[in-house]
């Protein structure tokens, strides 16, 4: 046998061997995250911006959130927070981003209404989005589109809570 094949035949092996290590055992915390991977993938995707928007354009739109249904989420999918708190700037603003449009023109998309979005000067001169007068959030705790760990937690003197999209509290 040459040495090629021998070195082909060895990877074959080895991968075969791969996968098969890959498979079975019952342990729980295997199962939940194979069960937790199958929930995120499933969730729908909200659709892009349309392919005429201007580079900058801030969109909010509804997608899925894990849980709860059809939230507001912004341009990357990630959940967007109502705050029941005053303000939240300097750490509560590393902790929860606010949503930022500098042009003041925030789009609505995938079935959000136009009529519910807005703006408000923030204490530092910018300017955040507002879906029916609610200042919109992101939470630094959401790693990927369709998470809404957020929802329901009391940090910074208020409650956070995913919006649906007609701007009512979600779940």
């Amino acid at each position: 046998m040459s040495r090629r094949a021998a070195a082909l035949l060895a990877a074959a092996v080895l991968g075969i061997g791969a996968l098969a290590g890959c498979g079975g055992g019952s342990s729980s915390s295997s199962t939940t995250a194979t069960e937790a991977g199958k929930t995120a993938s499933s969730l729908p995707k909200p659709k892009p911006p349309p392919p005429n928007a201007e580079e900058g354009t801030v969109f909010v739109s509804l997608g899925s959130a894990a849980g709860l249904g059809e939230v507001l989420v912004n341009s990357e999918g990630r959940t967007l927070y109502a705050f029941s708190g005053e303000e939240c700037e300097s750490a509560c603003a590393k902790a929860w981003p606010p949503l930022l449009d500098e042009s003041g023109e925030p789009q609505p998309s995938n079935g959000t209404a136009a009529s519910r979005l807005g703006t408000v000067k923030r204490p530092d001169g910018t300017t955040q989005v507002t879906y029916a007068g609610h200042p919109l959030y992101a939470f630094g705790g959401d790693k990927a589109p369709g998470e809404a760990n957020g929802n329901g937690e009391s940090a910074f003197g208020g409650t956070w809570t995913a919006l649906k999209g007609n701007g009512e509290p979600a779940g």
